[in-house]
């Protein structure tokens, strides 16, 4: 067996456990940047006056009108308030986007959650067909209860 001799046992070696932490040296760091922050701050800001000119920008155009195609559930087409029919979408389209380019025209559709798959198939072929090729889907925002 073993047995250990001398009084506490550790020798002069032994260091007690510290468990605390030491902020000097984060304390020197931050007032060195503070000094340096205070130091370079006016010296970012410009002393010269001078008389700029007014900046005078055109007007901008306001965007586009949105267009949009209602389809309800017993495979009515609406363009905005107008009913249309699957035949007539492509004719009655460019008559609302006017001059604009229908390859970058948007075209928003709105579906009633009771309509048939179908239905919606036709009008986005159709679309298709006509060069309309940007289309989204709206649906309602809803938060969960």
């Amino acid at each position: 067996m073993g047995a250990k001799l001398g009084g506490s046992g550790g020798g002069k070696f032994q260091v007690p456990a510290n468990s605390e932490i030491n902020v000097t040296p984060f304390v020197d760091v931050m007032l060195v940047l503070l000094i340096i922050f205070m130091v370079a701050a006016p010296l970012a800001s410009v002393s010269v006056k001078i008389d700029l000119p007014p900046a005078i920008a055109p007007v901008s155009a306001n965007p586009p009108k949105p267009v949009y195609i209602s389809i309800k559930p017993d495979a009515s087409i609406f363009i905005g308030d107008y009913r249309t029919s699957i035949a007539d979408l492509g004719d009655d389209l460019r008559k609302q986007i006017g001059a604009r380019d229908p390859t970058k025209e948007r075209i928003f559709i709105r579906g009633d959650k009771a309509m048939i798959y179908g239905d919606f198939m036709q009008v986005m072929n159709r679309l298709q067909d006509e060069g309309f090729y940007s289309v989204a889907l709206i649906g309602e925002d809803r938060k969960e209860v």
